[in-house]
């Protein structure tokens, strides 16, 4: 039999080379799609731990006092306390408040690089970025001032220092870390611990950063976590994942979407593979049949399929593999060359996975695909399978078996994928629980239609030809050509349903992804630049108009703010004016203030999420640390939200009015950017219109650019890929349609020879074409997006910010698409229809 399947496979080998590029196309799909998320969540945790450097561990928590220690555990390379600075520079009469990092004791424990220069060495040295050096006009060589404030414990009070420092370079953020402060400066350790008003013994107590030397024992972090008892010790993965969750509340919305897009890929093969090679098979009954003829049993002809299929499966799922690499590699390299700000690898992640799953699926698809029509294909005599096989009925007792496991597959798996849908929404959590059986019940669910669609697909077609029977006698020919073989119809009008429900799938989950994620980041990212000031102490006169007047800031307001003490915890306080309001992303704080409450990030008595309590609320001087003068305390109830958005208290204006203490003067300035400018420019002149100013202005914009950029990348390549389906699918259409009108050469050449003109004939082919595309595009459309919506509300759903849209565009264009197919599909075989004369296509037997 291998011999007899070698043979065979060589004299179809222009036949089974269209399956062969299916498979591989398929195959393909799920290596690039694999790749694209190991991409993806490579690119996503370096963004989200930039200000990690490329650290292997993190000490996480308070290690203070504990450096040492942690130095002196075996197998530590290098290990440098987590310390952030601000200083104010001042040169001439330019101005520039900047955030400052430690010059770091090992390459790979610094966030930033010397572009130019040298690092500082000295106490009285610093490294500027190049926007800040700019900014201020300081030159490597130069001297700069540098302000910065110290607390003194005594009288309650900050005392301003002034130095005089010389500028050694300019620093370089390859990873992002500091964009969110327009860069940072470097200088010596105890240098930015001065600037930060911390201590020598306070070192570790933000964290701390290790290298692990290549040799380093296996209990290397066990001896870690003895060394500093009060912190955690996590790999930058892990601190990434924290993040992530952080954002999506508890969940990883990141690997919950690459999951989902990996799993719909993994379908999409699937389908692929299984229809084209089917086809392939159903093509071959009549050859399967004349072997049985000459002598060949049921179970040779099955192990000859079935080996065949193997062989063809492997050999092409191998190149859909390499194939698939070598597109997200290119895709890559295209993207590290326009997206610079966003850190890329090099090369894509590989991984076992993104190569053994691929040739699994296209051998187990393709076997599986080429079972179904071989064991039918020997299930019936040889002379029965010789003759044509008519479309399953209701009545007969297979077309009932047909129905029921139709209805069954159908049914079923929307009940299931409903139950994903809500639990998911219900329950906000388990997000991984019920995207697995959102998949699976839509798999299941969509596969039940498939089963069914030769029952109601050639009814659908038939009711849209008798909308279209007015429109003349070849249009009503051709609506009756769509009924006459209904196998046919609904095969031709399935396999575009196909590729236009997961092309309208995805569309309509990248939408729903798109507007979910970006609603996200609004309630992480609720404000596109904050101005404080750099001394503590009022704005100056002016900075508001100065933030309002750039070019590209749609609003920008004062807000009303104070120091509250609130139980025994001290917050900044801000008032929910309508002015603020207007410049806020996201309104959940909006919602959860009233007037009797004041809103913090976490619980002021037993720290639980959510928990409200009572408290005295009580407005304190921030120069003294007592109870502001004429200030009334205030009992309100204690609302706590959860959210890394804000660290700060809200109040509504009244209540915030009803703490007393007088006017409170400008200290915070907030800004929304327009909607269609570019936020990164537009941060970079509000710096500018401030460079003369003490202030500090910080900027989430930029990590959520990169968000939104990490979002982008990843749907525009699913869906761009996804469009490889639609391409087997209009190869498909046009296949099944061009057999169709050949099969038809006799009966178009008696409708001539009774008086049909070639033009009708033409129109009659053309219209029929239409009709089944037509209607396998539209049936395509409106299911993708019901699938699509289903996939957005499991996915997005625990993260409480499921939002649904419909991509008209999109769907527009795959309608103009299926209809042009159709019409293109009929043009060759009706050109070669009404140029063969009657006599001559009468005369074939």
């Amino acid at each position: 039999m291998l011999r007899l399947t070698l043979a065979q496979m060589r004299r179809s080998l222009g036949r089974l080379t269209a399956a062969a590029i299916a498979i591989a196309i398929g195959t393909g799909f799920v290596a690039a799609t694999l790749l694209t998320g190991n991409v993806i969540t490579r690119s996503s945790y370096d963004s989200v731990t930039a200000s990690l450097a490329k650290a292997d561990l993190v000490l996480t928590g308070d290690a203070s006092g504990r450096l040492d220690a942690i130095r002196a555990v075996p197998g530590v390379a290098a290990a440098d306390p987590v310390v952030r600075g601000g200083v104010e520079l001042s040169n001439g009469g330019s101005r520039s408040w900047q955030l400052a990092v430690p010059v770091a004791s090992s390459p790979s424990l610094s966030t930033l690089t010397i572009a130019d220069g040298a690092a500082p060495s000295a106490i009285d040295e610093i490294a500027l970025p190049a926007d800040a050096a700019e900014r201020i006009k300081a030159r490597i060589g130069g001297t700069v001032t540098a302000t910065y404030w110290t607390w003194d414990e005594a009288d309650g009070t900050d005392t301003e220092h002034d130095v005089t420092l010389t500028v050694t370079g300019i620093t370089s953020d390859p990873g992002g870390a500091w964009t969110g402060y327009g860069g940072a400066a470097m200088g010596t350790l105890d240098a930015v611990v001065l600037w930060s008003g911390d201590t020598e013994s306070g070192l570790g107590s933000n964290g701390v950063l290790v290298r692990t030397a290549p040799d380093a024992p296996s209990t290397v972090r066990a001896d870690l976590a003895d060394a500093a008892p009060g912190a955690r010790v996590l790999t930058r993965d892990e601190a990434a994942e924290e993040r992530i969750k952080e954002l999506g509340g508890g969940e990883n919305f990141l690997v919950a979407a690459i999951l989902g897009f990996a799993a719909i890929a993994l379908v999409v093969a699937g389908l692929v593979i299984a229809n084209t090679f089917q086809v392939i098979v159903a093509q071959r009954t009549r050859t399967l049949a004349l072997l049985r003829c000459v002598g060949a049993v049921r179970s040779q002809l099955r192990r000859s399929v079935l080996l065949e299929a193997g062989i063809l499966g492997l050999a092409a799922s191998a190149v859909g593999v390499v194939l698939g690499t070598g597109v997200a590699q290119g895709a890559l390299s295209v993207l590290r060359n326009v997206q610079t700000e966003m850190p890329l690898p090099r090369y894509v992640p590989m991984s076992a996975a993104v190569v053994i799953a691929p040739l699994v699926v296209g051998v187990v698809v393709t076997v599986l695909a080429a079972l179904v029509p071989a064991r039918a294909a020997t299930q019936v005599s040889p002379v029965a399978a010789l003759r044509p096989m008519d479309a399953p009925a209701v009545a007969t007792r297979a077309g009932k078996v047909r129905l029921g496991v139709a209805l069954l597959l159908g049914l079923g798996g929307t009940a299931g994928l409903v139950l994903a849908v809500a639990g998911s929404l219900l329950t906000r959590s388990g997000t991984m629980l019920w995207l697995a059986l959102g998949i699976l019940s839509g798999a299941v669910s969509f596969i039940g239609i498939l089963v069914g669609a030769v029952f109601w697909v050639p009814r659908t077609v038939a009711l849209a030809g008798r909308l279209l029977g007015s429109a003349g006698p070849a249009a009503r020919l051709a609506a009756a050509n769509t009924v006459r073989n209904p196998r046919r119809t609904a095969a031709t009008s399935t396999a575009l349903l196909i590729g236009v429900t997961l092309v309208a799938l995805m569309s309509t989950g990248a939408a729903s992804a798109r507007l979910s994620m970006s609603a996200e980041l609004d309630e992480q990212y609720q404000v596109d630049i904050a101005v404080t000031p750099a001394s503590g102490t009022a704005l100056e006169a002016g900075t508001l108009a100065a933030v309002a007047d750039v070019p590209g800031v749609a609003k920008a307001v004062d807000v009303p703010t104070a120091q509250v003490q609130v139980g025994a915890s001290w917050f900044t306080a801000h008032s929910l004016t309508p002015e603020v309001v207007a410049v806020l992303h996201d309104d959940s704080v909006v919602r959860a203030v009233t007037s009797e409450n004041v809103v913090v990030p976490h619980d002021v008595s037993s720290g639980s999420s959510g928990a409200v309590s009572t408290a005295m609320v009580t407005r304190m001087d921030p120069e003294t640390g007592e109870p502001i003068a004429g200030g009334t305390p205030t009992e309100l109830d204690v609302t706590v939200l959860s959210s890394s958005a804000f660290a700060d208290a809200f109040l509504a204006p009244r209540t915030f009015a009803a703490l007393g203490g007088g006017d409170t003067p400008t200290t915070t300035v907030w800004a929304r950017i327009a909607s269609d400018a570019d936020a990164a420019a537009v941060v970079d002149e509000v710096r500018e219109a401030l460079g003369d100013a003490s202030v500090i202005i910080e900027s989430p914009v930029s990590s959520r650019l990169q968000f939104e950029q990490v979002i982008d990348t990843l749907l525009a390549i699913v869906v761009a890929l996804l469009g490889v389906a639609v391409v087997i699918a209009l190869v498909g259409v046009a296949n099944t349609l061009s057999l169709s009108v050949i099969e038809r050469r006799r009966e178009s050449a008696t409708l001539r020879a009774i008086g049909l003109t070639r033009r009708r004939l033409r129109l009659s082919l053309a219209t029929e074409g239409v009709l089944i595309s037509g209607v396998g595009g539209v049936l395509g459309a409106v299911i993708g997006v019901l699938y699509g919506w289903a996939g957005a509300a499991v996915v997005f759903g625990g993260l409480g910010s499921a939002e649904l849209a419909v991509p008209w565009r999109d769907l527009g264009i795959i309608l103009v698409v299926a209809l042009g197919a159709g019409l293109l599909a009929s043009v060759l075989p009706a050109r070669s229809a009404v140029r063969t004369p009657p006599v001559a296509a009468l005369a074939v037997e």
